[in-house]
């Protein structure tokens, strides 16, 4: 008999989520992380996140009726401050396509929302400079707390008899037959009846020993902050999280209001250089901030054009941007996250329970038909 129903390798938002899901399912589940926790080598630390109703993809606003709920009462249950909706703006060409994707998809979700002129916006928030730019405004969007519920995650996933074991680097995997997979760390040997891989830029170091090269692609990406001239100008309470899309060389950005530092803005490249996640400091990325200052000079007029702070994350990018949640080709029980592409974190709650039902053999309560592996070219997966 194995050891365990289910081994989650690792601990950041996905895997801590769907060690939850299956702990809560009465699964008798450990997750793996190869670092001491916490940590911030990965792509789940930091103090937030932006969440938000408005998908340009109907499949992800779909699931986001689902993760907005669940944040929601997690906070209650909880009793921790883990989501703030002070609201999300999509900025775009004023009649462009991805203003009409996020209002086509929040009007089918029945989400409430407000379309901006270019004129609206201006006199909104005025300390934006958008000319011949429009927005959707999402009062459903706002801020999660990214560190807050990772541990409120691992908590309850103890207190459901779920067993964390840090600072255990896995080495492989090996599945015997679609009831028994070993798993070989620097510690010694574990078996389970499936495992789950949410090993984030460190997926392709395992799945290459399963005879699967997935075309996963680590990015540094540059957390930049910066200072207000006016303090105050803009805090929470007058503007939102946002994203405008290739907007800055053909790339997206990103941004939180002041919060995390004092009078600094969170504004971000949703892009950055290729790495191993080992030596992600080794890449230059000189360009990402360079990009950025040209951006904040022109949009934000009432910040500083030098980032006052400069931290790092990773994201573990796909071709299409969707994530892959699918089971191994041949092996069953070997269940497969990755690919979050920088927007995974809102989509927790319902990628852990989609990977925990994917582990326990149920069929999945969405059409996974977006995540699978068979939407890339066969060289990639065998």
């Amino acid at each position: 008999m194995a050891a365990y129903d289910v081994i989650v390798i690792g601990a950041g938002v996905e895997g801590s989520s769907t060690a939850l899901h299956l702990a809560k399912d009465g699964q008798r589940t450990l997750l793996l992380e190869q670092f001491p926790l916490p940590h911030s080598r990965g792509s789940s630390h930091g103090q937030s996140r932006i969440t938000r109703r408005a998908y340009p993809q109907h499949f992800y606003s779909e699931m986001m009726v689902e993760a907005t709920q669940f944040w929601m009462d997690l906070q209650r249950f909880s009793g921790v401050e883990i989501y703030r909706p002070i609201g999300y703006l999509a900025v775009g060409k004023q009649g462009g396509q991805f203003l009409k994707e996020n209002k086509d998809a929040l009007i089918r979700t029945g989400a409430r929302f407000t379309e901006m002129d270019g004129e609206g916006l201006r006199k909104q928030y005025g300390m934006l400079n958008y000319p011949g730019f429009g927005a959707i405004f999402d009062p459903d969007g706002g801020v999660l707390r990214s560190d807050r519920i990772l541990n409120t995650f691992q908590k309850l996933f103890k207190s459901y008899g779920g067993e964390i074991r840090d600072g255990q680097r896995v080495l492989s995997v090996t599945p015997r037959n679609q009831q028994s997979v070993t798993v070989i760390t620097e510690q010694g040997q574990l078996t389970a009846r499936s495992v789950v891989l949410c090993c984030g830029p460190w997926t392709s170091d395992l799945t290459s020993t399963l005879g699967l090269a997935l075309p996963l692609k680590p990015v540094r990406i540059s957390v930049c902050y910066w200072k207000e001239k006016e303090p105050g100008l803009h805090s929470y309470q007058k503007l939102p999280t946002f994203f405008d899309e290739q907007c800055c060389g053909g790339h997206d950005v990103y941004g939180l209001p002041c919060d995390e530092y004092p009078e600094c803005v969170k504004v971000c490249l949703h892009h950055g250089p290729d790495i191993h996640p080992d030596r992600r400091d080794a890449a230059d990325h000189s360009w990402v901030v360079s990009m950025l200052s040209d951006y904040v000079r022109e949009h934000f007029p009432g910040l500083e054009p030098t980032p006052a702070v400069v931290e790092t994350c990773i994201y573990t990018n796909t071709p299409d941007r969707h994530f892959i949640l699918d089971t191994h080709p041949t092996w069953k029980n070997i269940v497969i996250g990755a690919g979050f592409s920088g927007h995974g974190f809102k989509l927790a709650p319902v990628v852990g329970r989609l990977l925990s039902q994917l582990a326990q053999g149920k069929d999945p309560s969405y059409d996974l038909s977006p995540f699978r592996l068979n939407r890339f070219s066969p060289k990639s997966q065998l």
